[in-house]
């Protein structure tokens, strides 16, 4: 899982073209800070995380501060929409579920509007393969209440509308699967400290959650989607390649660092 965590934020580095240093990057749905905390660390950029959470906020303050980062992060409790600063490039993971369809204009204006000329902005999220459905009512109630997974047909009319040009889209088959394979592993390994932290009935529910939502990835209609959006077209390099340049270059130079400091 440590490895794979790797591998993602390398992934979408290599597709944010962080290709110089100091380059400004706005965190949509920034979470713990993990992300942030990443691209300041490795790739040298300067990031805006935001989130709607008092507690992530405080928590990513406090790993800024903890990894000597606070000159190159800052976080900030801000609705997406009234972000009304320009950057270099926009990521978002994990936050567009929650954005809801009837606001996937105004989500999309403003990465229109926040995304310098020349950036490039890169989306990361659950979606279905199959076309516009609900979701499952027993997620939708217990695990996550307001969310949607979007088919990509009702995501593509907004980013059209909004002069963004889709550079890029990848579908992420099976990695959520094994993803949830191993969360399920660790949890049973858990369970008893679990149970006593909560009880048996929260341990049934997430035993069901994540057996239902891995086979949703394995065999359902479920899958993960990355967009890459510009708003010219030469913003990002012509040959789809540089993306495994790229994380093949971090891996040498995140291996070398793990050696030199051993």
């Amino acid at each position: 899982m440590e490895a794979a965590q790797v591998a993602k934020k390398r992934h979408i580095a290599a597709k944010l073209c962080l290709d110089r240093p100091c380059l400004s990057v706005l965190d949509i749905g920034c979470g713990w800070g993990g992300l942030a905390l990443t691209l300041a660390r490795d790739y040298g950029a300067r990031v805006t995380g935001i989130t709607l959470s008092t507690e992530q906020l405080n928590e990513a303050r406090a790993r800024a501060e903890t990894e000597g980062l606070a000159d190159r992060v800052s976080f900030e409790l801000l609705d997406y929409r009234a972000m009304d600063r320009r950057s270099d490039r926009i990521v978002s993971v994990g936050m567009f579920e929650h954005v809801g369809v009837v606001h996937y204009h105004a989500f999309f204006d403003t990465l229109f509007r926040c995304l310098e000329p020349d950036g490039v902005a890169l989306l990361h999220s659950i979606g279905q393969w199959d076309g516009p459905r609900t979701n499952n009512p027993w997620i939708r109630k217990y695990i996550f209440p307001g969310a949607y997974c979007p088919a990509l047909s009702e995501v593509m009319p907004a980013i059209e509308r909004s002069g963004l040009l889709t550079t890029d889209i990848e579908v992420l088959r099976l990695h959520y699967a094994e993803t949830l394979r191993h969360w399920r592993r660790r949890f049973a390994a858990n369970r008893s400290a679990i149970a006593a932290l909560y009880d048996e009935r929260f341990c049934r529910m997430f035993e069901f959650y994540l057996s239902s939502c891995e086979l949703g990835f394995r065999c359902g209609s479920m899958a993960v989607f990355q967009i890459q959006l510009a708003r010219r077209q030469t913003a990002v390099p012509l040959i789809r390649d540089y993306i495994a340049r790229s994380e093949h270059r971090d891996a040498e130079a995140g291996l070398l660092r793990a050696t030199a400091s051993r």
